[in-house]
Order: C-alpha cells, then sequence, then structure tokens
C-alpha cells in the first residue's frame, strides 16, 4: 500500500499515552511499558497492516482477531525502540505486505520468535512515536511523527505543548441542483455547545431503477428504503445529530447527485446501504465496502453492478483521485467507519441469523468516489439466496440490519478521533 493513500490524523487527536525521558543509562535495554491482554492459547493473529502518511508523520494500523498483548522497550547500538506483541502470528496478507516491501522503512516488522510479532522504530532527534490499542475491531496503532523544530527532543520524552498542524481547507462543493429530499423544517435556534453532527443516508437505487431482484419479486430498492428510514430514526437519538436522506421515497437519483447533496450538506458520514447479488444461489451474508482499487474480480463486479457501468470502465481515474490529500483523509476514517460497522453488524446479527461475514473490502464504487466525508457502502444480504431473500421480507430482520448499523456508527462516533 503507498504511504500516501490517507493522511495521519494531526497529533492533538491522536490519544494520549506515557511517555518516558530518553535520557537513558546502564542497562542497555529497558522495559517501559506493557499492556496485557485476557491469555488464551490461541495465537493472535494479525490479519493485515495498513499505514498512511503525511510530510508530519506515518501511522501503521495492525488489524487483530482480538485484544493484543504488547510491550515496548528501548534498545541501543543502534539506539531503538522495540514493540513486541506476544502470543502472535503474522496473517497471510500481513507477511505478503511485509515481504513485497509495501511498509515504510520507519517501520521493520518482522516473526521474531515463533509466537511473537516485532515491531522495531528508530530513535532519533526529532521523532516521537505512540502505540495504543483500540477495540471493535481489535487494532493495534503506532504513529510516528516529527516534533516541532523548537520542541526537539529525543523520542520517549513528554512535553507539555503539543506542534499543531496546519488547518487543511476544504473544497467547495460545486453549486447543482438537490436531488429530491425532504429534510425536517427546523427553527432557527442558538449555535448548540456541542457541534451539531450530520450523517447522510443513502438508500441505494430507486424510482426507475429497481435494483437486484429476487425470485419473488422482491427489490432492492425497496429493502434499502425500509432499511434507511428505521436507520434515521435511530440515528436521530443520537445528541447534536442531523439526519439526512438522499431519498425518503421511491425516486431515482443519480449516483453523482447523491454524493453532491451530501457534499452540499457538509455531512460528516456518509452511510449508502444496498443489496447484494451473487450467480451462485448458495451464496449469502454481509460485506462492507469502502472506496479504493478493486482487490479482487468479485470486488470489481459487485461496483460494475452498483456503478450501472460495464465492467472494463469502473477503475477509470482511481490513480488520480487517490493522489488528492482531501481523498487520502476521507479513506482513513472509511477504512475506520468500514471496519467498526462489519464488526457490530457481525455480532449482533450472529444470534439471530448466523451471518456469514464476507470482511471488508474496497472498490471504485462511483457514489463513494465523489463524497469528501468518511463513507461506506454496505451490502446488508444476498437478494440471489432464496433464504436471505425471504429474511428481507420481514420487517423484524430489516429492523435488526438498521440496529447493527447503527451499533456500528455510534462505536465509530465514540471511538473515532475527531475529524
Amino acid at each position: 500500500m503507498s504511504v500516501a493513500n490517507a493522511e495521519v490524523p494531526v497529533e492533538p487527536a491522536w490519544p494520549d499515552v506515557p511517555h518516558f525521558s530518553a535520557e537513558l543509562s546502564s542497562p542497555h535495554f529497558l522495559l517501559i511499558k506493557q499492556e496485557k491482554a485476557g491469555s488464551t492459547r490461541y495465537p493472535l493473529v494479525v490479519r493485515d497492516l495498513r499505514t498512511w502518511s503525511t510530510p508530519d508523520g506515518t501511522r501503521l494500523v495492525l488489524d487483530l482477531n482480538h485484544k493484543a498483548s504488547f510491550t515496548e522497550s528501548y534498545l541501543r547500538n543502534p539506539d531503538r525502540v522495540v514493540i513486541e506483541v506476544s502470543n502472535a502470528i503474522l496473517g497471510k496478507s500481513s507477511r505478503q505486505r511485509v515481504s513485497g516491501g509495501t511498509i515504510p522503512q520507519s517501520f521493520h516488522i518482522a516473526q521474531s520468535r515463533p509466537r511473537i510479532v516485532t515491531i522495531t522504530l528508530p530513535r532519533t532527534q526529532g521523532l516521537k512515536y505512540k502505540a495504543f490499542a483500540l477495540t471493535n475491531p481489535d487494532r493495534l496503532v503506532i504513529d510516528l511523527y516529527h516534533k516541532a523544530k523548537d520542541q526537539i527532543r529525543q523520542i520517549g520524552e513528554t512535553s507539555s505543548t503539543s506542534p499543531s498542524a496546519p488547518a487543511v481547507a476544504l473544497p467547495t462543493p460545486p453549486t447543482i441542483p438537490s436531488p429530491t429530499v425532504t429534510e425536517p423544517v427546523r427553527p432557527t435556534a442558538p449555535k448548540p455547545a456541542n457541534p451539531t453532527q450530520t450523517i447522510v443516508i443513502d438508500p441505494g437505487h430507486g424510482g426507475k431503477d429497481p435494483g437486484t431482484i429476487g425470485q419473488h419479486g422482491t427489490t432492492e430498492k425497496d429493502v434499502t428504503l425500509k432499511v434507511g428510514l428505521l436507520l434515521k430514526d435511530l440515528l436521530a437519538t443520537l445528541p447534536n445529530t442531523r439526519v439526512l436522506m438522499t431519498r425518503d421515497r421511491d425516486a431515482f437519483i443519480e449516483l453523482e447527485d447523491r454524493a453532491k447533496f451530501a457534499n452540499g450538506k457538509d455531512a460528516d458520514l456518509f452511510i449508502s446501504i444496498h443489496v447484494n447479488s451473487h450467480p451462485h444461489k448458495g451464496v449469502r451474508g454481509l460485506e462492507i465496502y469502502h472506496f479504493g482499487e478493486a482487490k479482487d474480480q468479485r470486488a470489481l463486479e459487485v461496483a460494475a453492478r452498483e456503478n450501472g457501468t460495464p465492467l472494463n470502465s469502473t477503475g477509470v481515474g482511481w490513480e488520480y483521485i487517490v493522489a488528492d490529500l482531501l481523498t487520502s483523509k476521507k479513506i482513513e476514517h472509511s477504512q475506520e467507519l468500514a471496519w467498526t460497522a462489519k464488526q457490530a453488524m457481525v455480532t449482533n446479527l450472529n444470534g439471530r441469523y448466523s451471518t456469514i461475514d464476507h470482511g471488508v473490502k474496497t472498490a471504485p464504487f462511483y457514489v463513494l468516489r465523489f463524497t469528501t466525508m468518511p463513507s461506506i457502502l454496505a451490502e446488508i444480504a444476498f437478494m440471489s439466496n432464496p433464504a436471505e431473500e425471504e429474511q428481507m421480507r420481514s420487517q423484524p430482520f430489516l429492523a435488526h440490519i438498521a440496529e447493527s448499523i447503527f451499533e456500528g456508527v455510534k462505536t465509530y462516533l465514540r471511538t473515532t478521533p475527531s475529524r
């Protein structure tokens, strides 16, 4: 993965962890911190590695299958920091990224012992680092960043002030006709102490575009609208939250207009709801997408179907889009939203429906490509599967889907730094 694929949040947005003075004397090895997780005889698997960089620093994220236990140590000759993740093994994707040279040279990652994964960082003048765990889903995050010139100390030192990064000016979305959307009239009132966050729900298809159709005539456009309306009611219960919909009735809205509507409303999150389809009727379950390059043929096929475009033109322009700094920041937060929403949906649905988890994937969806905020597309079930089509004709199932997405959004808003 190119390190230009996303922007590191500025330092004040990163969780604080304790640091220690770099004026170290003997011994040459000093254990400085340890976080423990519940012991297990099964190894922790590092499922994947993700990085993104800006001129101010680099972030490394280890996607894990459960909570990690790790230690941080200082070593000398050469000076370095070594983070050891205990009872852990590198998964297939992680091994491929390490061996493929896609990880920035600032991080040296290795399976140093059969059940020990190590991440080695340089300990040089003007660098700081932070390592911390996140949950839902479980991740280990390591931030390596530069201090301002007047604050340069050795890595690991504490400081009473933090460098500030210049604000990134967001481009003004072009003025376009808004899609037909019913928005409640709100009386003018003083701005609340806490800023209002805007979430846009995008029920896929509509009007002349039915989307995928089941063998009993169930249409994707009807299912996504029902789930969208249920989700809107749930999200509206969150404090200081405004919830809008790209459509609240059976209307056709162009994909590009959906994204422009969200941009024009200065939305903080964009959630597009869709129903999947597959040539094999036995395939069922859910998968969550965020914008990116399709990693396999199946993801490209799903994007082509939802985009309504020929397969060979779906990915045009990808390499130009990801180079944009704003898009990079959006992708970073979209990844977090996608993983959090997927985990919440699987957890909340599995007790009732034995849902198959197809994971988080990337694909060049038009409706996600043009948004300027964290955006995901949820394929909630397979219309081509007779059993899941029958479930989607049931109001309780649709309510559980909406509740599951709601729980994911709540978790994301609670655990993710301000965007």
